[in-house]
């Protein structure tokens, strides 16, 4: 098995959104993915091997704590590395995952993924939403996880997330939004 640490969602080293990517020749069982994860103590580790039938990839996320169903920064690394390190010379990529089949695209400057869509219905922000994240949000949504919608961008990009306090909302996963000068942050 081959491991790498790869940075999402950015061009510079030590930036970004850190993720494992294991290379699986042989099979491994879900404890040993579990204490490579735990070993790896990064927010996710990416397992992935060819497809049995010689379409696609099977992939599978683990944090230190468990097996997750969806990740999408895990992903791009993954597909990072496939096609980077493994010489894939097709232009799509497609993972067969828990939650379906995903797509990642090479495209002229980086990479395109399809993912799944998750119904949001609005919900009332709480004392606990502003006190972990420093700022009253505008919006709350549940979905799989909470996304929140802040006043402004810089609260986006400028929050440190503590994970003790992130543990106290609601939803498996804390999402942060706002307007910003080109969209949305």
């Amino acid at each position: 098995m081959k491991q790498f640490i790869v940075d999402a969602f950015t061009d510079i080293v030590f930036k970004g959104n850190p993720a494992a990517v294991c290379l699986v020749e042989q099979p491994l069982t879900d404890e040993q993915m579990q204490l490579i994860a735990i070993e790896n103590n990064l927010s996710e580790t990416a397992f992935v091997q060819a497809a049995a039938d010689g379409n696609g990839f099977d992939l599978r996320w683990f944090t230190p704590g468990s097996e997750v169903d969806l990740c999408g920064h895990a992903t791009l690394a993954t597909a990072f590395v496939i096609f980077n390190e493994c010489n894939f010379k097709e232009s799509t990529i497609v993972f067969h995952t828990m939650s379906g089949d995903l797509f990642v695209n090479r495209v002229e400057n980086g990479y395109e993924m399809t993912f799944p869509a998750y119904e949001l219905t609005e919900v009332p922000v709480t004392a606990a939403m502003e006190a972990v994240l420093g700022v009253c949000p505008e919006e709350a949504y549940m979905g799989r996880g909470l996304l929140c919608v802040l006043p402004d961008e810089s609260f986006v990009t400028d929050y440190e997330p503590k994970s003790e306090a992130l543990l106290m909302l609601d939803g498996l996963l804390v999402h942060t939004t706002a307007a910003g000068s080109n969209g949305f942050a």
